[in-house]
């Protein structure tokens, strides 16, 4: 799935990479011999060579020298042509006899994996590979999935299908269960494709736990296998649409997922939405629930071919970030993984759908998942070369705990398609060009208009609605003569909704103006925050309701300001610490911070009190109350 995948012109947001020379070496001999395809950043430093020669005949001094731009960004190399492929459909039906991952239920919890190989060059070998996941099948060794995949553009040649099967293990890694590989040779209109054959699942790369029950049960059990299949079909649809073909990309289904984590939301003052006790708590003015909420939307391919972004080496370990090289960089580039498997964490909260393509339903659900325009919500997202929409809520807070957000949302993938972030604003008038088009249509932020989050419903028509999004990302700074193309591929992809596009550095005065309108309206709405220490318990206790409570009676703290206000929780506790250390006297009681009385109040009843020692006990006379020495006598 999305969870394993995988910016500007020269001397504006950035510049493209040296990797075309990267891109030769994994070709095969015979296209060795051909000429390399150059990059806009080859060619900007080649210009630049030749101006220093000039300047150096002419005596001059070369200002372009004090220019120079961090390689990344812009990525100007070309699809290498093919001819127009073909269309398939990968359909998993059901696998069985799947082995049991989960001892305490006896089951697993199944997904698909799918991953597709062909002989297309591609534009760099970085590239991520074109992959797909199926819902989670719950506490089932015989999962029936049905689950469809239409690519586009599988070449003549073939292609080889890769299914990994996993139990999904939120807790813990998920484990795989076995491989199936599917290769085919030749395909055209004419092949008869693959009717739900089934194919014996390798256990070689399977957990060898999971196995072992199964083992153990095949022993007790003649019905039981070893051996489990996994049913696919394979359907070839036709010639894909267009004149060119050098790149296999998702069609759809479009589906969409919605990921939940209590723990992302304490830590960064999310709150859960139309929770009836979040809103109580909200109107008592004590603290609410909190729940991060992480979003994946499969669009309708391909990506337009000019939006192609490197992230950008703007300090020396970013390289090693991003390629796993080296110790720091290993860390660096595990810690990104690791994060972004926490965001998009698969469990049993996570919801999951489909769209067979883009309509007005799905423009709906688009809107829904961002949660209309309530709150005053910004987004940071990313957009993959396959068309997979990753996004968040997310702010400044959020970025120091992820190292860096886009390099998380993207699972450190060298190359994407685009980045930013982007808010919904509503409209007064559906029929009506948003304001900063020219049309005269108030929106909301910065107008207060009917129809918002504070009335009983909501206007249900994306009409109403403006998605405003920018190129504001500094790990792969998009180029912002791309944004047209950007706009018509988002309108393609939720019909009825208005798109408007900002250029973070040419539009900046106007963009940091409509942020801030965001962000006044999410302080008038009351959305206070409150952060969390992260914690591996994802459960609340009354002592921690109570601690939010304490917290929100102090205010909101600033955005800027997390680290410090985590700081200030830390120091909190250590001083409560200290001041139960102090009260601390050795007694009979194992809780030292009761004190003695309380001990022995709770060993005898009411005859310990404050005139315990002077207060005999009832066949204990002869014993100093408190003392080492009765202390002593009681441990015999």
């Amino acid at each position: 799935m999305a969870s394993e995948q995988a910016a500007a012109q020269p001397g504006e947001n950035g510049n493209a990479p040296e990797t075309s020379t990267q891109n030769a070496a994994s070709n095969d001999s015979s296209a060795a011999s051909q000429k390399p395809l150059r990059t806009e950043y080859q060619k900007h430093e080649e210009d630049k060579k030749d101006n220093e020669k000039v300047d150096k005949k002419d005596g001059k001094k070369d200002d372009k020298k004090d220019d120079k731009q961090p390689a990344g960004g812009f990525d100007g190399t070309k699809v290498p042509h093919a001819p127009p492929g073909y269309t398939v459909k990968f359909t998993f039906h059901r696998a069985t006899n799947l082995p049991m991952a989960d001892i305490n239920s006896l089951s697993s919890d199944p997904y698909v994996l799918a991953q597709i190989n062909t002989n297309l060059e591609s534009r760099h070998k970085e590239d991520p590979h074109l992959r797909m996941r199926t819902k989670t099948i719950r506490k089932n060794t015989d999962p029936v999935w049905d689950c469809e995949w239409i690519v586009a553009n599988i070449p003549a040649s073939g292609f080889k299908l890769k299914a990994r099967i996993y139990d999904e293990d939120p807790a813990d890694h998920d484990d795989r269960l076995g491989n199936v590989h599917v290769t085919v040779g030749q395909i055209n209109e004419q092949w008869p494709g693959i009717k739900d054959q089934a194919y014996p699942i390798k256990k070689r790369m399977g957990s060898k736990r999971a196995y072992f029950v199964r083992a153990i049960a095949s022993c007790f059990d003649r019905n039981t296998h070893m051996t489990g299949h996994l049913n696919v079909s394979v359907e070839v649809l036709g010639r894909t649409e267009g004149d060119e073909g050098g790149r296999a990309y998702t069609i759809g289904p479009c589906w969409w997922t919605k990921h939940y984590s209590p723990l992302l939301g304490r830590i960064t003052g999310k709150k859960d939405v139309g929770d009836e006790e979040s809103e109580k708590a909200k109107k008592k003015n004590k603290s609410q629930q909190y729940n991060f909420q992480a979003n994946q939307f499969q669009l309708r391919g391909p990506v337009p071919a000019d939006l192609y972004h490197r992230y950008v080496e703007f300090k020396p370990f970013v390289k090693g970030m991003f390629t796993g090289k080296g110790i720091g960089g290993f860390l660096l580039f595990k810690a990104l993984h690791h994060q972004h498997a926490r965001v998009y964490n698969f469990d049993r909260s996570t919801e999951y759908d489909i769209f067979q393509q883009p309509c007005k339903e799905m423009t709906l659900k688009f809107l829904d998942l961002v949660h209309w325009d309530e709150g005053g919500r910004i987004f940071t997202y990313v957009l993959t070369l396959d068309a997979l929409f990753r996004f968040t809520e997310t702010g400044k807070e959020f970025g120091i705990d992820m190292l860096s957000k886009h390099t998380m949302h993207s699972d450190v993938s060298i190359y994407i398609a685009f980045s930013g972030e982007f808010f919904i604003r509503r409209l007064r008038y559906p029929d009506r060009d948003p304001p900063d088009e020219g049309g005269d249509n108030p929106a909301s932020p910065p107008d207060e208009i009917e129809g918002g989050p504070s009335e009983e419903t909501v206007h249900k028509n994306p009409a109403y609605y403006e998605l405003v999004i920018d190129n504001d990302s500094g790990t792969y700074r998009p180029n912002a003569k791309l944004l047209p193309q950007l706009k018509s591929f988002f309108e393609a992809q939720f019909p009825g909704l208005h798109v408007s596009t900002l250029d973070c550095q040419g539009d900046a005065e106007k963009m940091g103006a409509m942020k801030q309108e965001q962000r006044d309206r999410k302080k008038k709405e009351g959305d206070h925050i409150v952060y969390r220490q992260l914690s591996r318990n994802s459960s609340m206790s009354s002592s921690d309701e109570e601690e939010l409570d304490r917290l929100a009676e102090q205010g909101e703290p600033d955005d800027g300001n997390v680290m410090r206000n985590a700081k200030k929780e830390i120091k909190y506790k250590q001083d409560r610490k200290k001041d139960r250390l102090k009260t601390y006297k050795p007694g009979y009681s194992r809780e030292g911070v009761k004190g003695t009385g309380h001990a022995l109040e709770e060993r005898f009843g009411e005859h310990t009190s404050k005139g315990a020692e002077s207060e005999p006990v009832p066949g204990k006379e002869n014993e100093k109350i408190g003392s080492p020495e009765g202390a002593a006598v009681e441990g015999r």
